[in-house]
């Protein structure tokens, strides 16, 4: 099972996924793709086997991809303070993996009927999601 991880900013909720879907899937691999290089560097030190910066590796990671999470901005061009180009949120869109999207009423873009969680409780549901695909 392939796994594409997807965060900007400084990686926070990337780096949490990781560390879940490595303690609930262990043979997985998990590839991490920042939008900048301090994105990047968190999701590596949360365990991700591969790691790169910027839009090229995105297309191509989300090609290879198997299951695909990260924040809903990464299917939103311009999201994340403008750090998702309109290549990298169509890579997203288009790609044939299942898309994981967790929901972040942040950065312009506000999820309706989706109410304040803990991210814990956000990244949990996102784990199960791929143990109920599986």
């Amino acid at each position: 099972m392939h796994v594409l991880v997807i965060d900007g900013q400084g990686g926070r909720l990337g780096k949490q996924v990781i560390e879940s879907v490595r303690k609930a899937f262990p043979e997985s691999h998990i590839t991490a793709v920042g939008t900048n290089a301090m994105a990047t560097a968190a999701m590596l030190k949360g365990g991700a086997d591969e790691g790169a910066t910027g839009e090229n590796p995105v297309v191509i990671a989300c090609r290879r991809a198997d299951y695909i999470i990260g924040p809903i901005g990464i299917v939103i061009a311009d999201a994340l303070l403008g750090e998702v180009t309109p290549k990298m949120a169509a890579a997203v869109g288009q790609s044939s993996a299942i898309r994981i999207l967790i929901p972040m009423n942040r950065c312009d873009n506000l999820v309706a009927g989706v109410n304040s969680q803990p991210l814990s409780d956000l990244i949990e549901d996102a784990v199960k999601k791929i143990a109920g695909a599986c």
